[in-house]
């Protein structure tokens, strides 16, 4: 059997599907179509039930679970790995409200991260998020929200942070930050659904054992231009135990993270189902 099955091409999720897409482990007879995207792409494509299983923001979450449910595995959450707000050395916090602000998508955790810290921001721009630092650079915006590899980087162009919305979020919550998880599609059977979560858990376990003194060429092809140091700050920052299991703490994190959606939209409907599996 053939499942469809997005992820973005950042070193943490390559780094998490490559024995699974690739064979290293036994798929027990199932292959998966991997589809490499940006995650607000991804997001879309959920909003409208395209793949089997699929990573997403949490941000987006709300508003697939009718579509979608949840895994254990392959996700992204902890505490010090939230997006950064940056700019150049010119802009003040204090005027932000007014300032054009770039963030890398409408339905990403990063915005809701930044409107909980910022709810009064009136000038948004959404872009993917491999462009806002040169948005920033190039003065089309004042300050824009980084994610990935951006936040190891920054700096050495010469901008400088204004707030981790991560940090901030961990104090106003108390909870870990919900950055990414894996959805499948709930047209399909619970057996697989739980078997395909089985092996993802089985692909970080063979990640972790088989990447120490080099990385997969798999990670290393779809992040060219970085260097493997970015490469392996990004992946152990991102990929922790929760990319293992959620748990107890990482069930409470989403939920909290749907309870501040709510609180943010006020207006919004989200489906009342079990949202893991």
């Amino acid at each position: 059997m053939k499942l469809t099955l997005g992820f973005s091409p950042c070193p943490n999720d390559t780094f998490i599907f490559d024995a699974l897409v690739n064979h290293k482990i036994d798929t027990e007879g199932l292959k998966f179509d991997a589809q490499l995207e940006d995650v607000q792409t991804l997001n879309d494509w959920a909003k409208n039930g395209k793949l089997d299983f699929s990573k997403i923001s949490y941000g987006v979450l709300p508003l697939i679970v009718e579509k979608y449910i949840l895994l254990n595995s392959g996700g992204a959450l902890g505490k010090g790995v939230g997006p950064l707000l940056i700019s150049d050395f010119g802009f003040r916090i204090s005027d932000l409200n007014e300032a054009k602000i770039a963030i890398p998508g409408e339905d990403t955790t990063a915005h809701m991260l930044f409107s909980l810290a910022f709810p009064g921001a009136q000038h948004k721009i959404f872009k993917v998020f491999n462009e806002i630092e040169y948005a920033v650079l190039n003065k089309e915006v004042d300050a824009g929200v980084i994610i990935h590899e951006n936040r190891f980087t920054y700096h050495l162009k010469g901008l400088h942070k204004l707030i981790d919305l991560g940090e901030h979020w961990e104090q106003v919550t108390g909870a870990p930050v919900p950055l990414g998880g894996i959805v499948a599609n709930r047209s399909l059977p619970v057996e697989l659904t739980t078997q395909v979560d089985k092996l993802i858990r089985e692909s970080v376990e063979y990640a972790y054992a088989n990447n120490h003194e080099q990385l997969a060429d798999y990670v290393k092809i779809h992040s060219q231009e970085m260097s493997e140091e970015v490469m392996r700050q990004h992946i152990d920052l991102y990929v922790n135990n929760y990319s293992m299991a959620l748990g107890e703490d990482g069930k409470k994190a989403v939920m909290k993270m749907l309870e501040v959606y709510r609180q943010l939209h006020p207006a919004a409907i989200v489906e009342n189902k079990e949202i893991f599996i």
